[in-house]
């Protein structure tokens, strides 16, 4: 029987394998060696975008949230948050999907198919019931955004529109050739207003999907074109918050960069700090949606020519009114912001926004049609046969691309003009008067120049005046950092200027005297100030999505 020592030595690998092995361990060290040094250039690309102070605070940051998530595990906390997130569920079920109907409502509560259809009066009775449980009227023009137009006589012609095409499908182009022709020159109309001549586009059902669309094409286009495979997009921090769902959808780093403070506007510099090779686009907006501020579009898309990345500009809510400002009267201090600024590469407008198209209705646009490529989706080997598709959506209603094509045509040029000098002027007057008549207890935020005036207040809580609005009928938009609320003036709310005037000095005087406290804007904003507010308020916001369904 052999010794240990001879099988040892018969093991022992020969002059190949070693080297064969050395290799591998070689390779294995310049593997861990990679690995190193791509975490060390990320570590240096990050501390130099945010700098050490800001890198520090992001740790700061990590672990007290970590601390927090610990404190709301502990038993005690869990079941008094556990109590107030049960309050709180009540009055959102109570506020939202009320058991009991308001009087002079009767609706039955149909959780299940009948066993035979209903006739044509039964649902007449129920439309005209649940129609009854809208809060406010709208024609009052007491809603900040939400409704557009609202008028009678463009809602005879959606309703002319959409019911000639009820059926119609953009997925079957061939069945259904005049949705295709409406909704090419739709897009061409909107193309020709952003200066888009040589461009291309496509709808979508509204602004987060034209959004999210472009986030797409651009990390598309920057792994095709630039090899990018860790891509990364820098936004403002008053950009929308599709923006932060796109990062999410597509696997894409987002970067948050604080705008100016006084301006709001968003800060090139900074953002600047944030470029690296793995930029696939910037984001600027035209306005942003929390305090109607434009963004120095042309300032951004030097950027985006210098280091050769995208730049998205959104203009959902700007939409026609921003396109139609110069023709209107009011080009003084707006600056550029749609592909006649070379280094554009899309721009979002919202046709359901000033635009009065049904809601449902946007169009995402590019630089070039090669760039609208990168949107699509296309498989060549389904079973199913060859499926394309030019958004997220396959199957999409024909009937509001119908909608959309008549109410531009009925508007035009001159309608839509008319529109932005009255819905313009309007917010002029109330951020003028804001400025004068209220000087001592609001402040506006930063110089807004179109349809959006935001404000805040140093002495006042302005979430307790929010809810004493809120109180005499008026739906205003509560912001964060800073908190503030803003007015979006539309076609109804223009005429009520005055009136919102005169009951914001009430309700201003009245917070003077007793402050509010226990108002719904205050709970809430109040609480998302606090150390523990973005977890509860996360838990809050889904309550509220789950109510819906209730």
């Amino acid at each position: 029987m052999p010794q240990w020592s001879q099988l040892a030595a018969r093991a022992k690998p020969g002059p190949r394998t070693q080297v064969v092995l050395q290799r591998a361990a070689q390779l294995g060290s310049l593997f861990r060696l990679l690995v190193l040094l791509k975490a060390l250039v990320g570590l240096y690309r990050h501390v130099y975008a945010y700098g050490f102070v800001g890198t520090s605070k992001q740790i700061y940051g990590a672990f007290r949230n970590i601390f927090v998530r610990i404190m709301l595990r502990m038993p005690s906390a869990r079941v008094q948050i556990a109590k107030e997130l049960a309050k709180t569920r009540a009055e959102l079920s109570a506020k939202i999907a009320p058991k009991t109907l308001p009087p002079g409502v009767e609706l039955e509560d149909v959780r299940e198919l009948p066993e035979k259809g209903r006739d044509i009066e039964w649902l007449r009775r129920e439309w005209s019931n649940m129609a009854k449980l809208d809060r406010g009227d709208l024609s009052a023009g007491r809603v900040s955004g939400a409704v557009y137009h609202g008028g009678d006589d463009l809602n005879v012609v959606i309703n002319e529109a959409m019911s000639n095409f009820i059926v119609s499908n953009p997925l079957h182009p061939d069945v259904f050739p005049g949705v295709r022709r409406m909704e090419a020159e739709l897009v061409s109309m909107v193309l020709k207003l952003f200066h888009g001549e040589n461009g291309a586009g496509t709808t979508t059902s509204g602004g987060t999907e034209s959004i999210l669309m472009s986030c797409k094409a651009h990390r598309d286009w920057a792994r095709a074109v630039k090899g990018v495979s860790a891509p990364e997009m820098i936004i403002p921090s008053t950009a929308h918050a599709a923006f932060w769902k796109a990062s999410q959808y597509f696997k894409i780093k987002l970067h948050v960069v604080p705008v100016h403070p006084r301006t709001r506007k968003a800060d090139v510099t900074k953002m600047k700090r944030f470029i690296n090779p793995n930029t696939i686009m910037l984001v600027g907006s035209a306005p942003n949606f929390p305090d109607g501020i434009v963004d120095p579009i042309e300032d951004l898309a030097a950027l985006a020519r210098k280091y050769k990345t995208g730049l998205h500009v959104d203009c959902c809510l700007g939409s026609f009114i921003i396109s139609f400002a110069q023709r209107a009267g009011y080009s003084d201090g707006l600056p550029k912001f749609d592909f006649s600024v070379p280094g554009v590469t899309a721009i979002s407008c919202d046709t359901h926004k000033y635009a009065f198209c049904p809601k449902g209705s946007s169009i995402i646009m590019y630089n070039s049609p090669a760039m609208r490529r990168y949107q699509y989706y296309v498989m060549t080997d389904w079973a199913g046969g060859v499926y394309a598709s030019p958004s997220m959506a396959g199957s999409r209603p024909g009937s509001i691309i119908a909608g959309a094509w008549a109410v531009v045509n009925t508007y035009g040029v001159e309608g839509y003009t008319q529109s932005a000098k009255d819905i313009i002027g309007a917010a002029r007057h109330f951020k003028d008067q804001l400025q004068k008549r209220f000087q001592d207890d609001l402040f506006v935020i930063g110089d807004p120049l179109l349809s959006v005036v935001a404000f805040g207040s140093d002495s006042l809580n302005i979430y307790a005046v929010g809810d004493r609005m809120s109180k005499k009928g008026w739906h205003l938009n509560p912001l964060n950092k800073p908190a503030g609320l803003h007015m979006a003036f539309t076609k109804l709310t223009a005429t009520s200027v005055d009136q919102l005037l005169d009951d914001l000095a009430e309700c201003i005087a009245a917070e003077k005297k007793e402050p509010e406290s226990g108002g719904n804007l205050v709970a809430l904003y109040g609480v998302g100030q606090t150390a523990v507010g973005p977890h509860v308020v996360g838990k809050v916001a889904e309550m509220f999505l789950d109510t819906l369904y209730e």
